[in-house]
């Protein structure tokens, strides 16, 4: 099979996020991802997209397949993941086209599987043992910084660190949910960022999170709330500022095999019981 090196799972709007690409189908012990992978290269990196939500936006955040897209990404060798997203901010000066890339995770989902570690027999009849992975801190340090340095080298000043709350979705918050949500201190709420960190962390790989804010989440401001139609056309309007964005992150990943981030060695002692791709 084609391998890639960085994997991006994209959101609403990055359908068409390379060119030239080779389309891959992954079958995982946890079924079908979500599409196929599509691989290509950015600046001599080999990279595999994955269309989060399938193409056509037709998978709704709570019945994505996250095991199946994480296991199949480093199937074909991946090792870090971007993982840009849409969300509503939580706080004013956080508006419609800020750039937040966070440093932590709050889980507020409710019915998504998040581990591979659950006992359950595999396929192949192998059955993983249940250990004890460390997501103190969430996203990888490294791939932070590469994000956040391709924002500003694209004079797009990001906001470095913040927390991203993770809703079940598919619907919004209500204003007092979105109020609890601001008075915790949290700076962005979105449906699909968790359980992808966790799991790329029980695979042993580097994930970051970039975050487009797309709307005043509803406790934040007057009106009638959240509205999908705007969130997908303030994202559309930001799609080709960003696109770039991401191939320079992209660019600005150290190279897998030279890994020594807290992401490479979550692993490390812990007697998984299945054989990882």
């Amino acid at each position: 099979m084609a391998n890639a090196e960085i994997g991006v799972i994209g959101g609403s709007g990055f359908y068409s996020f390379l060119e030239d690409v080779t389309e891959v189908e992954v079958d995982t012990p946890y079924g079908k991802p979500s599409d196929s992978l599509f691989l290509g290269e950015i600046g001599g990196r080999k990279v595999a997209f994955l269309p989060r939500h399938g193409r056509g936006h037709h998978l709704p955040p709570h019945k994505i397949n996250y095991r199946a897209n994480l296991w199949a990404l480093r199937s074909v060798g991946v090792k870090q993941v971007l993982g840009p997203c849409a969300v509503g901010g939580l706080r004013a000066e956080y508006g419609p086209g800020t750039l937040l890339v966070p440093d932590q995770l709050v889980d507020r989902t409710k019915s998504r599987t998040g581990t591979f570690y659950d006992g359950e027999p595999l396929a192949d009849g192998s059955v993983p043992n249940v250990v004890h992975v460390s997501l103190a801190d969430p996203y990888c340090p490294e791939g932070r910084r590469a994000a956040v340095a391709a924002a500003r080298g694209r004079e797009w000043e990001p906001v470095d660190g913040g927390t991203l709350v993770v809703i079940e979705g598919p619907r919004f918050s209500t204003r007092a949910e979105s109020q609890w949500h601001a008075s915790m201190g949290w700076s962005v709420v979105g449906m699909t960022g968790h359980p992808e960190a966790i799991l790329a962390r029980e695979l042993g790989l580097c994930y970051t999170s970039m975050t487009l804010v797309t709307d005043l989440d509803a406790g934040a401001e007057t009106g009638e709330g959240v509205s999908h139609v705007d969130v997908l056309k303030v994202f559309a309007a930001n799609v080709d500022r960003l696109r770039p964005v991401l191939f320079d992150a992209v660019a600005g990943l150290q190279p897998s095999e030279g890994r020594d981030c807290l992401c490479s060695h979550a692993l490390d002692g812990l007697d998984t019981g299945i054989q990882l791709p």
